[in-house]
């Protein structure tokens, strides 16, 4: 198939999948849609529901440009641009992310060094297997890649769910209205609220213009919304898979095509905020090599005082878990 379809390609790009579940296929659809690589394979240890997903990708091929989707395993791994890992045991109903970690933890103890074994020497890492922070983490200890190499999906879905009610309650389009959600991707995240800003003007100043009711509590109940989207979408259908598998088609597409975009990811700390040896979203420009800097906000004594707080709480479950 890859010499059938090779030549339609002027530059190849190669993404590989672990992991066939709802978050792994719903990731190969958006990317197969969006046209932007030529090569998709995905792994599964149930080879039936890998084999099941493919085909039916592959049957939507004369609706999108020429791609390559294709059931594979660790040596395809070779020469893929970027390895997104997915596997994991899903979230139940009423559990916390950071309930999932010891169980997730034995899952990445098997794939990871079969990853690290068999990927090319610039291929970049994208964690989106929850609790992701933490799985990060974890990811960038026993895969022995550079610090640079190793992304998590982050706080990224998140933000877009505060810019998304932002933009719902204010009547804007969520193009225009620019806000971050910092820390952890689960309860103790962090939104940012004193550099939320509508088409430049700060969130506080646009209020009083916009004749709605932005007081302390509507933004409390705009932040309660957006930390407990999961808990409600995965009470209602059971996981959610739409929103992160877009985000991640987003993080892909900064770093395959070199963008230097500005994302929430996760990645290693090293001494910002006062914070190091673990994995957290602060602003951070991705590009081909991966994570390029971090972005250090002008941010209030509060908010950094709870950004220290959720680094101390994953650093509480990384020492539980044995990293």
């Amino acid at each position: 198939m890859a010499g059938t379809y090779g030549h339609f390609f002027p530059q190849r790009s190669k993404v590989a999948i672990i992991g066939a579940g709802m978050v792994g296929s719903s990731f190969a659809y958006a990317l197969m849609i969006s046209g932007l690589v030529s090569e998709i394979v995905i792994l599964d240890v149930n080879r039936d529901r890998l084999e099941g997903e493919v085909m039916d990708l592959n049957h939507g091929m004369p609706f999108v440009r020429p791609v390559i989707i294709r059931a594979g395993d660790y040596p395809d791994l070779k020469d893929a641009d970027l390895v997104v890992i997915t596997a994991g045991v899903a979230q139940k109903v009423g559990e916390t992310r950071l309930e999932l970690v010891h169980r997730n933890v034995e899952v990445f103890r098997q794939i990871i060094p079969k990853v690290a074994e068999n990927s090319a020497a610039g291929t970049v890492l994208l964690v989106a297997t929850n609790p992701v922070d933490v799985m990060t983490y974890v990811t960038y200890k026993l895969s022995g890649f550079e610090k640079q190499r190793v992304i998590g999906s982050g706080t990224v879905l998140d933000t877009a769910r505060f810019r998304f009610l932002l933009s719902s309650h204010c009547q804007i389009d969520p193009a225009n209205v620019h806000a971050y959600i910092l820390g952890e991707h689960g309860d103790s995240e962090v939104p940012i609220w004193s550099l939320a800003n509508i088409a430049g003007v700060r969130f506080t100043d646009y209020c009083p213009a916009c004749d709605r009711d932005c007081g302390p509590l509507k933004r409390q109940e705009i932040f309660e919304e957006v930390k407990n989207a999961a808990y409600k979408v995965i009470k209602g259908k059971g996981a959610t898979y739409y929103g992160i598998g877009l985000a991640m088609v987003n993080i892909a597409e900064s770093i395959l095509r070199d963008e230097h975009s500005v994302l929430t990811v996760s990645s290693l700390l090293e001494g910002e905020y006062g914070l190091e040896n673990l994995c957290l979203s602060l602003p951070t420009v991705v590009a081909r090599q991966g994570v390029v800097k971090k972005i250090r906000l002008e941010i209030t004594p509060e908010e950094e005082g709870l950004l220290r707080r959720s680094g101390e709480v994953i650093r509480g479950v990384l020492n539980e878990v044995g990293f």
